[in-house]
């Protein structure tokens, strides 16, 4: 995705403990000092080849052409201008006007010394007092999670990590589909049925859901009636439906029943929504998401509400009747909004207009996020395309709301066809997971069987905690890490690998580094306060690294892209491996290099963690 509308103010804030920070800062200043303007962004960029330097000023090129100057000569008189003492030991003018920038070993210390030091690693604190809501989830009662609510799920969730870590307010909201009729029709049936609630489960309501469509389905008699068949067929399929009929009709009393706050109809109404519910939250724990009971706010709480959408649209003059039904037209296309139908019954748009409204004036959401099917991309146009009209995207207190639908794809099976069992059914969420964990454990236990492996030893139970952490996090990141918009193909022998761009194998990583830590005998404190000697290249190369992190964090929360997060733990690994290769970290030549290294073995340890975090993915100390 590009830049989400609020991206501007994440955009203009700088990490302390990124050298980047400090040369945009003097090569801005150096900027005014020749140009004589404000203007000047620097446009720094991290070397893409470490030989010609750590970071690259291409700001001559553009300004040169503003000024029809010569981007060299003027890029020379730029770097002549810049104070970068104590920051660089080496910079030079390459090619048609880039300045290339090699830090200086003790002023990268000092940047990681630093972030090492801050319990945000280096995170700036958010300007931007409110909210920010994300919609995510999004299961419907009497019905089983599937796939697709995996997806909704945990990018939701890891897009609410990122905004906590940014310090900012995050409200989740799960945004069930709890009223209506179809929600009176499953409840309509298990009454008659003389169902026992107490003991129902989600398959009960399910096979309920299921067999209430089917029980008051009439279409044959709705498609004899448009096709105008004759009347001995008609009065054949009057007489065929009248028990479909039956079943409507009592399912209409049970939905006004319920609209009138019928005690017992209310009550086996939440027992369908608890039962339901208690699969959710068993889901959320194994993903280690973060959704329960406080986060609900389904179309039932809205309901109260709805006429006030409508009316509000009508007195403002932005809807208008079109054959009885209440409709929101727009300018710049033939397709109208339909808020309200010609018998007076409500919409999705309705309520999602309503849920808009409280989100951003009663949650205070300056940026409001629905994590919902791609598929949805129209309905959600035209919903933020009504609340702009009718001036529903502000906060209380006036600020502009940024309304934004990040629609993902579907998960695919091998076959690139939508995710099915071996026994070629559709994946239930609970299949899915279970499959993820038995994966996980059974090779984690094939690997605990090396009695040199950290794990050979454990318990049963023990290697079955260790491998459910790493099928969800061979599930988690595979999903989290791609393009979130686009379609995957689920490949869970590839999720599970400990080596290759996989979860399990940054979980390795964090563990490998845990033993090194463990191993070295050295006390915590020691570490930490061990100074910092990047001597080599792959040490630099690694604390280089480390000091972006939180860039990265921020440029996730400006762009809403989870896959920045993947690349980066990605990216980390590789170069600790690097750096551990070329650098004896318990064997080093000299006790202050060793504890040096230890100490930056210390710091990727850490920044692994909360990167994984981002993703709610555990980081074990024993693999």
């Amino acid at each position: 995705m590009s830049d989400t509308p609020s991206g501007t103010a994440l955009a203009t804030l700088r990490p302390a403990c990124d050298p980047a920070t400090a040369l945009d800062a003097r090569f801005r200043a150096a900027i005014r000092a020749v140009t004589g303007t404000e203007a000047g962004d620097p446009q720094i960029r991290v070397s893409g080849n470490a030989k010609f330097g750590d970071f690259q000023v291409n700001a001559a090129m553009s300004l040169a052409k503003d000024r029809g100057a010569n981007p060299r000569a003027l890029a020379e008189e730029i770097l002549k201008a810049a104070d970068l003492a104590g920051i660089a030991s080496r910079c030079e003018v390459a090619g048609p006007g880039f300045i290339n920038v090699t830090l200086e070993p003790a002023f990268l210390a000092a940047q990681l010394d630093a972030l090492s030091r801050s319990a945000t690693f280096g995170i700036p604190p958010a300007t931007d007092p409110h909210a920010v809501v994300i919609d995510l989830c999004g299961v419907n009662v009497a019905k089983q999670m599937h796939v697709g609510h995996l997806r909704a799920t945990i990018i939701g969730d890891s897009l609410a990590r990122v905004f906590e870590r940014l310090g900012r307010k995050v409200w989740r909201e799960n945004h069930l589909g709890d009223w209506g009729l179809p929600i009176a029709m499953t409840l309509a049936k298990l009454i008659r049925e003389h169902a026992d609630f107490a003991k129902l489960t989600l398959d009960d309501l399910n096979a309920a859901y299921r067999g209430a469509q089917r029980e008051t389905s009439t279409a044959d008699l709705d498609a004899a009636s448009e096709f105008r068949c004759g009347p001995h067929r008609l009065a054949e399929l009057e007489i065929q439906y009248e028990p479909a009929r039956a079943a409507m009709d009592n399912a209409k009393k049970t939905l006004v029943r319920l609209q009138s706050g019928d005690p017992e109809v209310v009550r086996l109404w939440e027992r369908l929504i608890e039962v339901t519910m208690e699969q959710v939250y068993e889901a959320a724990r194994t993903l280690n998401v973060k959704v329960g009971p406080e986060n609900n706010r389904g179309e039932s709480f809205f309901r109260d509400r709805l006429g006030g959408v409508v009316d509000a649209f009508a007195k403002s003059g932005l809807a208008k009747s079109d054959k009885g039904a209440m409709v929101v037209p727009f300018a710049d296309r033939e397709r109208p909004l339909l808020i309200q139908k010609s018998d007076g019954g409500f919409l999705y748009a309705t309520t999602d207009l309503a849920a808009v409204r409280f989100r951003t004036f009663e949650l205070d959401g300056s940026l409001v996020v629905y994590v919902v099917d791609a598929r949805q991309r129209d309905h959600f146009k035209d919903v933020f395309d009504a609340a702009r009209l009718i001036g529903w995207n502000t906060t209380a207190d006036g600020a502009e709301s940024a309304l934004v639908h990040l629609g993902f794809g579907a998960v695919l099976g091998a076959d690139k066809k939508p995710l099915k069992t071996r026994s070629g059914e559709n994946f239930t969420l609970k299949d899915l997971l279970d499959e993820a964990c038995e994966r996980g454990t059974a090779e984690v236990t094939r690997r605990a069987a090396d009695p040199n492996a950290p794990t050979h030893g454990l318990s049963p139970d023990g290697l079955a905690r260790i491998g459910a952490a790493v099928g969800i996090a061979a599930v988690k990141y595979a999903d989290l890490s791609g393009d979130v918009t686009k379609d995957y193909v689920f490949d869970l022998d590839r999720m599970v690998a400990f080596e290759g761009d996989t979860g399990p194998y940054l979980q390795y990583a964090h563990a490998r580094i845990a033993s090194i830590l463990a191993k070295s005998g050295e006390s915590a404190a020691a570490i930490a306060s061990a100074p910092l000697v990047l001597a080599d290249p792959a040490e630099k190369a690694l604390a280089l690294h480390l000091t972006r992190y939180a860039q990265m964090v921020l440029d996730v929360g400006r762009t809403l892209e989870t896959n920045r997060v993947g690349a980066y733990l990605a990216q980390l690994a590789t170069l600790f491996n690097g750096f551990y290769q070329a650098c004896p970290v318990l064997k080093a030549d000299d006790a202050a290099a060793r504890l040096s290294r230890l100490r930056l073995c210390a710091v990727t340890r850490a920044v692994l963690a909360d990167g994984l975090s981002l993703y709610g993915i555990v980081a074990p100390e024993r693999m």
